[in-house]
């Protein structure tokens, strides 16, 4: 392993601790009568990274997780969702050290398989509170969950994701199948180690299926929309320390802002693109195998012809 490979292996870690040990206590829910607001934008500057590239041969389902392909057997997974104007969409962005405030109100967080791909990318949860998973597919999934430890990572919950039982099972007919049917959903509490708020879900069958999860205490927080804007409301006046976080930018990133009554404070964020190979498996432009292994077979990209 190279000395940048090793700096990138640390920072990747690095995106899962920085957040620390959330506030002691429990939160209380209080009237509210002179909150402020936050709101701003997150914007990446610089190169996107190149995706993540897996070889669809090498996994089940190939032709039916195709459909979502670069059309020479590829599946892609770009983990910045960022327009060609800088707007970073799904980062966090949250504030700390608040202990009493608004409604901590939260329906249960609901992610799904759908076109061999977890929706939402990044998920916002609270700590020993459910996740709903469900199977939108044709195919089995198969659902593990990870948060890291001090000896490594912590497996949080692995269970199958059960197809609906109306999709076909034949697989060269479900491989031309496009109904999307909802399987029985699948509820695990996310109950993190102390001082771990990070969790990444993959599916055990699919490796391009991935998702991203961070644990919280209190409902001042947002997620950035598909313009990188966010906005939190109704705050407890006083001075705070803001957390922008995603899990590519090699750690948080913490500002400190201050609120007024009933007034409006504006925090625009502005990130820096990492650069060099971000991951092992960095999607290439000639790959040295492709579809020769299925023969004759082939996989159409007839949802999405992925390119970067």
């Amino acid at each position: 392993m190279t000395v940048k490979q090793v700096i990138r292996a640390y920072m990747a870690l690095m995106s899962f601790i920085a957040l620390g040990d959330p506030p002691a206590g429990a939160y209380e829910e209080i009237p509210v009568s002179d909150g402020g607001t936050l709101s701003g934008t997150v914007t990446l500057t610089g190169q996107i990274p190149r995706p993540k590239g897996y070889n669809l041969v090498t996994f089940p389902d190939p032709v039916y997780c195709g459909r979502i392909s670069n059309g020479t057997g590829w599946r892609l997974l770009q983990t910045f969702h960022v327009t060609t104007d800088g707007a970073f969409q799904d980062v966090v962005v949250l504030i700390e050290g608040i202990e009493k405030g608004k409604r901590f109100e939260m329906t249960t967080p609901r992610i799904e398989a759908i076109d061999c791909q977890f929706k939402p990318s990044t998920t916002v949860v609270r700590d020993k509170q459910p996740v709903e998973v469900v199977n939108m597919d044709p195919v089995m999934h198969d659902i593990q969950a990870y948060e890291t430890s001090d000896l490594g990572p912590r497996v949080l919950f692995n269970v199958p994701l059960p197809m609906n039982p109306l999709h076909p099972r034949e697989m060269s007919v479900a491989a031309q199948y496009h109904r999307h049917l909802a399987g029985e959903p699948m509820r695990q509490a996310v109950h993190m180690t102390k001082g771990r708020r990070v969790f990444v879900m993959q599916c055990g069958f699919h490796a391009y299926m991935e998702s991203w999860g961070l644990a919280i205490d209190n409902p001042y927080y947002a997620l950035t929309d598909s313009t990188g804007r966010f906005e939190i409301s109704n705050i407890p006046p006083g001075t705070y320390k803001v957390v922008v976080w995603h899990p590519q930018i090699g750690g948080a990133k913490e500002y400190q802002v201050t609120i007024g009554p009933k007034e409006t404070a504006t925090l625009d964020v502005t990130i820096e693109a990492p650069t060099g190979r971000l991951y092992a498996n960095e999607a290439v432009d000639n790959p040295r195998f492709g579809l020769g292994i299925m023969g004759g077979a082939k996989i159409v990209p007839t949802l999405e012809k992925q390119g970067y």
